[in-house]
């Protein structure tokens, strides 16, 4: 399945993050200081470097249908184990992909599930930022495509 990323997500107003636009989106090859570091698209870059257009496309595609499985469950199981399998999923998915507020507030989360302090996760903060990566990260796509 070879598909331009621009096409698999919707792209939604800048006003659902509550940022400016030049804030955190900005795709590869723009040298714009980022505000809220949302997305690491250096990693992004990196990562479409590494393994081609097309290929990133898949993975990228590949890297949302997973995470959304996993966020879409992640309020079922609320045992510190399976929130730290869970936290520990997504951050790695993130790091990978570059969704950088993601994994930290993943790495956050799982270090408290792993210490038995899983009630004090705010699992709807880390849906949300998932939410937000994912409009950002379709933004930057979608301005890198018009330039």
């Amino acid at each position: 399945m070879k598909a331009k990323i621009r096409n698999f997500w919707p792209v939604l107003p800048y006003q659902l993050l509550n940022i400016a636009p030049h804030t955190s989106l900005r795709g590869c090859g723009s040298n714009k200081p980022l505000g809220v570091i949302m997305i690491d698209w250096e990693r992004v870059c990196e990562l479409r470097d590494e393994i081609g257009a097309e290929d990133f496309a898949e993975v990228a595609q590949l890297f949302l249908e997973e995470t959304d499985a996993v966020i879409k469950n992640i309020k079922k199981d609320t045992t510190p184990q399976a929130i730290e399998a869970a936290l520990h999923f997504l951050k790695g998915s993130a790091l990978n992909l570059g969704f950088s507020k993601l994994a930290a507030l993943c790495q956050t989360g799982e270090k408290a599930a792993a210490s038995g302090q899983s009630g004090g996760i705010d699992l709807g903060m880390v849906v949300t930022a998932y939410e937000q990566s994912k409009i950002a990260f379709a933004a930057g796509k979608q301005a890198e495509d018009a330039a």
